[in-house]
């Protein structure tokens, strides 16, 4: 099992990045905030968790020990795999989605691409007192963003999430009206409250 993961950025992209430790490179998909703040030979730290496939091996990383806890209790939900649960600590965030199981709120589990009515009811049944109560550990990631194109990065994490192009794309435009000089973590953040309707 692979739990942790310290090394250098290489080749990141809009829902994983390169991780080089001892020479070794490994492959860690994550969530779209978080990749959208890595740079290619950035040092960093990771939360990790191995998922095993009868035909693939995969490596999903977090800045947080809840969020991998978090991450953990969703692939314990029926018809939940790990590319939809990646999905729901995109747009929810581990927080989020607390709040949305302790108040029983459909509406906002349904703003997840790939979740309807149906998806969203069994997920608030299954889940309902199992998610952790949250962690007081600080992001190993913290520190100030990485500027880069930022329009283009976002549009590409939302695509990656299960949004058409077009949405993602004017849902972006709306989000940089807001704010001009946004960093890519809050761009994406406010571009997915727009596309959820809470902005």
């Amino acid at each position: 099992m692979i739990a942790y993961l310290a090394g250098t950025v290489r080749s990141p992209r809009a829902d994983s990045a390169v991780i080089v430790t001892a020479g070794v490179g490994r492959q860690v998909f994550l969530p779209p905030a978080l990749a959208a703040e890595l740079s290619e030979g950035r040092e960093v730290e990771l939360h990790t968790e191995l998922v095993v496939r009868e035909d693939s091996l995969t490596l999903f990383g977090f800045d947080s020990a809840d969020a991998r806890a978090v991450f953990q209790t969703l692939l314990t939900v029926s018809g939940v795999g790990p590319k939809l649960a990646l999905a729901v600590l995109g747009v929810l965030g581990a927080d989020g989605l607390r709040q949305a199981v302790g108040t029983e709120d459909q509406a906002a589990l349904t703003t997840v691409p790939g979740i309807g009515k149906k998806g969203a009811a069994r997920m608030l049944l299954e889940l309902a007192g199992k998610l952790p109560a949250g962690a007081a550990d600080l992001p190993l990631t913290a520190g100030a963003p990485v500027m880069r194109q930022a329009a283009d990065e976002v549009v590409d994490a939302l695509v990656g999430l299960g949004w058409k192009q077009a949405e993602a794309i004017d849902a972006v435009a709306r989000a940089r009206e807001r704010a001009p000089e946004a960093p890519v973590p809050a761009l994406l953040r406010d571009a997915l409250k727009i596309l959820g309707g809470r902005l």
